[in-house]
């Protein structure tokens, strides 16, 4: 009797599928990793978010001790108790109080309707007489409350033929940003990116000639920096240092002013544009924990008497 060979698997089928299971396990192991991998570094970052928030919220609770400090009316603003630092934890504090008088006041320089100091600043900066007269009168049509053009100025239908609706507000500016939305400063943003340290909003008008640095009494006084000098080198006393006890500061423009040659009779035009002794105080606070940093800003009027808290603003500082 004849017996049929029996059908036999080729000899390499099952090596094979072997391989092909091993190289799946592999793959699969492989996705799990990447997956396991990508699951720990949403965990970490989840983590890093939580704790960037509890040291950001320690960090200005900081931040609102060291306002606390510098609101106080007997603290100087050279007292030692504004920089505090615990080297342990590495939580503290700096404060800056700062006079905003030191500043021009925006508002008031236009709504005076002093576009000589306003187009002389401008023109100082780099921008030619033309394109310095032009903001300065796009400047004066933003704050005024009519809708009368300036000479080279520009009211609604200049704005909106630049696809600008609802503009100028014809208001005064409540924050110093807001002249950004005026025509032409985005070339004094160009040439001078730290125009907003020469303004403010909140002091009393007039420059304060016992906080301004020397360059801007400068330009309000019509005169060379240098000759402008005198004033500061006054107020700060034979210590050349600030805020201590040989300081000599104005009791009264005119003083100041007679050192500059400046008959405030016969140049009423300059003298309106300084005052002494301004009520308006700038407190800086940056307060840090862990590394996190927060700055808190506020703007007080009478600090050393009734205060009255114009603005606050609050920050994170990387």
């Amino acid at each position: 009797m004849t017996r049929k060979p029996m059908h036999s698997r080729p000899p390499n089928a099952l090596p094979s599928h072997r391989g092909a299971a091993l190289l799946a396990v592999i793959w699969l192991i492989a996705v799990i990793g990447l997956a396991c991998m990508a699951a720990l570094r949403v965990i970490k970052f989840d983590v890093d978010v939580a704790s960037s928030k509890i040291h950001g919220s320690r960090a200005r609770q900081i931040a609102e001790m060291g306002i606390a400090v510098g609101c106080n009316p007997v603290v100087k603003r050279a007292d030692p108790i504004l920089h505090q630092l615990n080297g342990e934890t590495g939580e503290g504090f700096e404060v800056r109080i700062i006079s905003e008088g030191g500043r021009f006041n925006i508002n008031s320089i236009l709504l005076q309707g002093d576009k000589n100091l306003m187009s002389t600043i401008l023109n100082n900066w780099g921008l030619d007489q033309k394109e310095a007269q032009a903001i300065t009168d796009a400047l004066v049509d933003w704050v005024d409350a009519d809708d009368n053009v300036s000479l080279t100025g520009a009211e609604k239908k200049e704005y909106e033929s630049a696809g600008r609706v609802n503009q100028p507000f014809n208001r005064p500016f409540y924050d110093i940003n807001e002249a950004r939305l005026v025509r032409g400063m985005d070339k004094v943003e160009a040439i001078r990116p730290d125009w907003r340290e020469w303004f403010t909003v909140w002091s009393s008008g007039p420059l304060d000639l016992n906080e301004a640095p020397a360059e801007l009494i400068a330009v309000a006084a019509e005169c060379a920096v240098e000759k402008a000098a005198i004033i500061p080198e006054t107020v700060r006393g034979t210590d050349n240092a600030r805020d201590t006890t040989d300081d000599v500061p104005f009791q009264n423009a005119a003083a100041a002013l007679d050192l500059l040659g400046i008959d405030a009779n016969d140049r009423p035009d300059l003298a309106r544009r300084f005052t002494v002794n301004d009520a308006t105080t700038r407190i800086e606070s940056i307060g840090q924990a862990d590394g996190a940093k927060r700055k808190i800003t506020v703007i007080v009027r009478n600090r050393t008497g009734k205060p009255a808290l114009l603005e606050r603003t609050e920050e994170i500082i990387p």
